[in-house]
């Protein structure tokens, strides 16, 4: 399959204040809901090391096009997920990340349908 677009949210282990305000489920829906990608994840924390083998498992069965990460800064997203990218050879220019710390429901959902649109 080609042309496959999909988001991953993480929540920084679940613990973390700075996602108190955020309903991730609905977040999650309300993105599959529109059709902006083909497919919808979450992740508890994708930068510990079961969320490398995660990344790695996903990217090396699937012909992705955009993988769009919603969790902390996008920067460090960038250099966190390096390994995983290179040990099946995904090119790290699919990554779209946003930062999704301190937001409210409706907040992350705006925020994530505007990086997708703006980045197809």
């Amino acid at each position: 399959m080609a042309g496959i677009k999909g988001l991953i949210l993480c929540v920084f282990g679940g613990t973390c204040p700075s996602c108190k305000e955020m309903d991730v489920l609905k977040v999650l829906d309300a993105i599959r809901q529109e059709k902006l990608v083909d497919f919808v994840e979450y992740h508890p924390q994708i930068c510990t090391e079961d969320g490398n083998q995660y990344l790695k498992d996903l990217l090396g069965n699937m012909s992705i096009d955009k993988l769009y990460v919603a969790g902390c800064d996008p920067l460090m997203q960038k250099k966190m997920f390096q390994k995983s990218f290179k040990a099946v050879g995904f090119d790290k220019a699919k990554l779209i990340a946003i930062d999704v710390r301190s937001l409210t429901t409706e907040q992350a959902v705006a925020g994530i349908k505007e990086l997708i649109e703006k980045n197809p």
